[in-house]
Parts: structure tokens; C-alpha cells; sequence
């Protein structure tokens, strides 16, 4: 019979910040083990601790919402499929596949290591990584036309990368073939599989100073606090049933518009998001997932709810949800699924706009509902290899009841960072000609929107390929309150002459060479209020930081 274990707040407390520390070190040594500049400059990567039930008990702070999803849906299939008793110390488990094995998309590599105390297993560390190109049709793996999960690179179902701590050199040999840039992923994976290490000797050490009964009986309370404060804050909503429509521009094979409906429910402490109404699953790659959708409801729910509680399973277990099965937010194989990043943003969008007349102090207006992705290939003439430029850009982050959006950052589920000039100049053979906000992109508002971002590449001495895919680029991210929609988005093709053609909002395959450019345009944000209450201190900085222009002044807030 199995002793209970009773511990106190203090001690919880202390082995809370103790796991904490474990991940975000683990964090820090991935970032700066990493080869490429989306892992050690942009932060596209996550680190977390399981417990052996497979529940999240603590998530690096500076990790993605986005990939919380992925991680338990590693953990999910682990379980299912591979006995504690079986597993050894120094296996690694890897996998990235969202059909087989709980991913979201497969650039995301997702690592499981167990961690012992006498042989039986107490935890897991857990890390993701997004890899710049993980192989299929499209340099980058993230380009718009693709109609299924085939197309997109290489799927690894649950493996053992090591097995009691020795290399299956064969699983890692298959993974780095199906590579376009196979030196730079395995520095990448190399980096995943020291933070893992790096995160077990740090929380073998947490076990062997409290033993595997308390730190058992500390991963129970940290999640039933965290469900605790996260229930309260819902009954604190009033009980109805909250709606909202939102669209998706495209999927990049013809298909605009697509329709994401969102039905809240609130009854006492539960709440349930129904996604009836919602688009079929379609050609293109923004398809979710369950796991994806799945992030980004707990997200929106904690940054609602109790912005200041511990990410951890608690957060998962309140939020109840449906989607109908081949749906564009539960997607079944083989849905392409590269891009369910800017669905997630969608879903995020929507779900503010449902709940915001239960909670207008917390709602802000549209963000720039986006992930906008940039890939930039060719053959590096300085070296004669081939190089894979992978971005994601911010935008507007929307009006707030109390302050401006902020602006030219990633909002919502995407916690990257906008790559710096000096990064891209010296690691690539481009030329970053532009960069900078772009004027009156933000919606007016007594608070107003925050401005998109613009940046403007052109190749050095060689022809390279641009793909792309962003969405807000024909619908605008909307105000609240009375607040007006931000701008939306574009991608643009400057020729020698200088003169601009716009692009698809899902490009694939543009050349361009010497003297030519892409320019990347991203949305704005939505405003907070009628324009008519902004405060005039407000629009005279406004004006005098150049962010908008006179004549935006004029026409809405005259």
C-alpha cells in the first residue's frame, strides 16, 4: 500500500523554483548550444519537466505557448506506448509527427528523457526545438501549397535517439539525410540532446536532496494550485454562452475566407469552447492539429483569466473543448499542418473577441493574427553551400484598456524574438536594405494599436528563392470598443527598376537576384475605444514620433 505524503507550502514553494530553475537552465544551454539563428537568436525552442503520469509540472519562462501542446502530446504517446519499467536510464526519446506522436508540425522536434531514482522513474525533461528546415517540398518545410502532411518533411514517429545512453546511429543518420542543411540541424539536435542531459543531472539533484515520495506529492500540489486559481477566475465571469466569428484570409491553394466560430460557456467554475461552425479542414497547411489548438486555448485562457499563475497541467485540465473531427481545428490525417501557427493566432483572436464583454478590462484589440514567415534559400557564394534563412516576423500587438499595443513584436502564442540585422548579415549572404515599423499601420483607438513591421532583404552577389506565408494580409486585424482595425499585411517583389509587385500571401518559389528585393510588410494591430477618447498629450506623441502620420491623425481623430 502506497504511503501518503504530506508536504507544506514552504517546502512546495522551494521545489517550484527549484524545478523552475532545472528548465530555464536547460533553456539557456539549448539557446546557446545552437547552430541556428532561429534557436540561438530568435528562442524557438522550449524546455518543460513531465511527471510520470505525463502531466506538465513546470514549463520554462521564456518558453513558447505554442509548443506546450506538442510536449504533453509526446508525453501522451511515450506513455501509452513504452512501460516505465521498460525504459533505462539515459534513453532519449524523439519524435515530431502531429498524427503519430502529438506534435503540431514537423519542424518542431520534440525531446523525452527520463530521469531515475533506484532504477524507477520519477519525471521527465522535456525540449523542443523548431528546426529551420526539417526536409519536404519546400525549403524551410513551411511554405504555402502544400496539401498534405507528406509533402511537408521528414515524419519521425516516437523513436529511441539513445537507447541507456548509447546513439542508435542509424534513427540519427536517417534524420540528418532528409535534411537540406544537415551540418546546421545536427548542431540543433546535438544542442536538444545536451539541454536534456544538462536538465536530468539538474533534476536528479532536486530528487536526491527531497526523494521521489515528496517531490511526487510537490507535482500534485503545484498542478492543484494552479487548477484551483484558474477555476475561481472563472466563476468570477458571468455564466452564459459568449460568441464569436473570425476568418482565416487563405490556405494558400485557392480556399479564402475560412470561417473559425467560437462558442464559450460558462456555468459556476467550468468553462467549454465549442468550435462548431468552424471551416472544414482544408488543402493548405493551416490545419490544426488537437494539440495545437489545444496551446492555444490555454493560452488565451491563462492570459485572461490569471496572467500570473504557474503554466503547468492545471492550466490544460480547465479548458474543455470540441471540434468537430476533419475540421480545420482538429484536423485529421493527412492534413498539411505546417502553418497552424497563424490558425492558432486565429483561434487566440477569436476567443478574446467571444469573452471580451465578460472581460473589457482584459480584451485588447486584434493583434497582427499572425506567424509571418520568411524563408530564404540559395547557394552561399562565398562558401559554395547552401544556406536556409528562416524567419518569423511580429507585428502590432492591439489596444489595451489601459495602454497602446506595443509594436513590431510576435504576440499571443509565438514568444520569439525578431531577428537582428547583424545576425542576418553575418550568417547569410543578404543584405537587410530596410527595417523598420511601417507608418499608421496601427488602429485608432483611445488606446491605438501597435505598428507592424518592415523589412526589406536582397541578395549578395548570387540568385536566391523567397517562400513565404503570412495571414491578416486581406483581412484586418479588428478593434474593440469602438477602436478601428489595424493594416493588414503584404509581401512585395522590388525589381531593379524599383517598382513593387505584391505577392501571393502564400508564395512559393519567387527567384530574385543581385539588386532585387522581397519586401516583408506585416499587419498592425487593432485599437482599444472610440478614437474620440484618446488623450491629446497621447496623439501629439503620435505625431512627433513619426509613427503616424498627419494626415492619419486628422482623418481619425478629428
Amino acid at each position: 500500500m502506497k504511503m501518503e505524503i504530506s508536504i507544506d507550502a514552504v517546502t512546495v514553494e522551494i521545489i517550484h523554483n527549484a524545478l523552475g530553475s532545472v528548465v530555464d537552465e536547460s533553456f539557456l544551454a539549448l539557446m546557446k548550444s545552437a547552430f541556428s539563428q532561429n534557436i540561438k537568436e530568435r528562442r524557438d525552442h522550449s524546455t518543460a519537466l513531465a511527471d510520470t503520469k505525463g502531466r506538465l509540472v513546470v514549463q520554462a519562462k521564456d518558453s513558447l505557448p505554442i509548443h506546450l501542446g506538442s510536449m504533453m502530446g509526446l508525453m501522451d504517446v511515450l506513455l501509452k506506448r513504452v512501460p516505465l519499467e521498460e525504459m533505462r536510464e539515459g534513453d532519449l526519446f524523439v519524435a515530431n509527427d502531429p498524427f503519430e506522436a502529438g506534435g503540431t508540425h514537423l519542424p518542431d522536434l520534440n525531446v523525452a528523457m527520463p530521469v531515475f531514482e533506484k532504477g524507477r522513474v520519477v519525471g521527465f525533461v522535456c525540449n523542443i526545438a523548431h528546426h529551420a528546415d526539417f526536409g519536404g517540398m519546400t525549403p524551410g518545410s513551411m511554405g504555402g501549397g502544400m496539401t498534405e502532411i507528406y509533402q511537408e518533411g521528414l515524419r519521425v514517429p516516437l523513436v529511441k535517439l539513445y537507447s541507456a545512453g548509447e546513439l542508435n546511429r542509424d534513427i540519427y543518420d536517417l534524420i540528418l539525410l532528409n535534411t537540406r542543411v544537415p551540418e546546421e540541424r545536427r548542431g540543433d539536435i546535438n544542442a536538444q540532446i545536451a539541454a536534456a542531459r544538462l536538465g536530468a543531472r539538474r533534476f536528479a539533484e532536486v530528487i536526491g536532496r527531497y526523494g521521489s515520495g515528496t517531490l511526487t506529492a510537490a507535482f500534485d500540489e503545484i498542478i492543484r494550485r494552479t487548477e484551483i486559481r484558474m477555476r475561481h477566475a472563472i466563476s468570477q465571469l458571468p455564466d452564459g454562452t459568449y460568441h464569436f466569428r473570425d476568418v482565416m484570409d487563405d490556405d494558400g491553394c485557392g480556399n479564402r475566407a475560412l470561417p473559425i466560430e467560437v462558442k464559450v460557456t460558462i456555468a459556476g467554475d467550468r468553462l467549454h469552447v465549442d468550435f462548431t461552425g468552424t471551416a472544414p479542414q482544408t488543402a493548405g497547411n493551416i490545419n490544426c492539429t488537437p494539440s495545437a489548438t489545444l496551446s492555444a486555448i490555454s493560452y488565451t485562457m491563462k492570459a485572461l483569466l490569471d496572467p500570473e499563475v504557474a503554466n503547468n497541467q492545471g492550466v490544460l485540465d480547465v479548458c474543455e473543448w470540441s471540434a468537430p473531427a476533419g475540421s480545420l481545428l482538429n484536423a485529421t490525417f493527412p492534413a498539411s499542418v505546417a502553418n497552424r501557427a497563424h490558425t492558432c493566432q486565429r483561434i487566440i483572436d477569436a476567443l478574446i473577441g467571444a469573452l471580451a464583454p465578460a472581460l473589457p478590462d482584459k480584451a485588447v484589440g486584434a493583434g497582427n493574427g499572425s506567424n509571418t514567415t520568411a524563408v530564404f534559400t540559395g547557394i552561399d557564394p562565398a562558401t559554395g553551400q547552401r544556406y536556409i534563412y528562416f524567419e518569423t516576423l511580429g507585428g502590432g500587438f492591439g489596444g489595451r484598456s489601459t495602454h497602446d499595443g506595443k509594436d513590431g513584436v510576435q504576440v499571443h502564442i509565438t514568444n520569439t524574438s525578431n531577428l537582428p540585422v547583424e545576425a542576418i548579415e553575418m550568417d547569410y549572404p543578404l543584405r537587410v536594405v530596410e527595417y523598420g515599423l511601417v507608418q499608421d499601420s496601427g488602429g485608432a483607438g483611445t488606446f491605438r494599436g501597435g505598428l507592424a513591421l518592415r523589412r526589406v532583404l536582397s541578395p549578395i552577389g548570387h540568385k536566391c528563392t523567397f517562400s513565404g506565408s503570412g495571414e491578416r494580409f486581406s483581412s484586418r486585424p479588428w478593434g474593440i470598443f469602438g477602436g478601428h482595425d489595424g493594416r493588414s499585411g503584404r509581401f512585395l517583389r522590388i525589381d531593379l527598376d524599383g517598382s513593387e509587385t505584391e505577392l501571393p500571401s502564400k508564395p512559393a518559389g519567387v527567384d530574385f537576384g543581385p539588386g532585387q528585393a522581397v519586401a516583408i510588410e506585416t499587419a498592425g494591430a487593432g485599437g482599444y475605444g472610440e478614437p474620440a477618447g484618446r488623450d491629446a498629450a497621447l496623439l501629439e506623441r503620435d505625431r512627433t514620433s513619426g509613427k503616424f502620420s498627419n494626415a492619419f491623425i486628422a482623418r481619425h481623430y478629428s
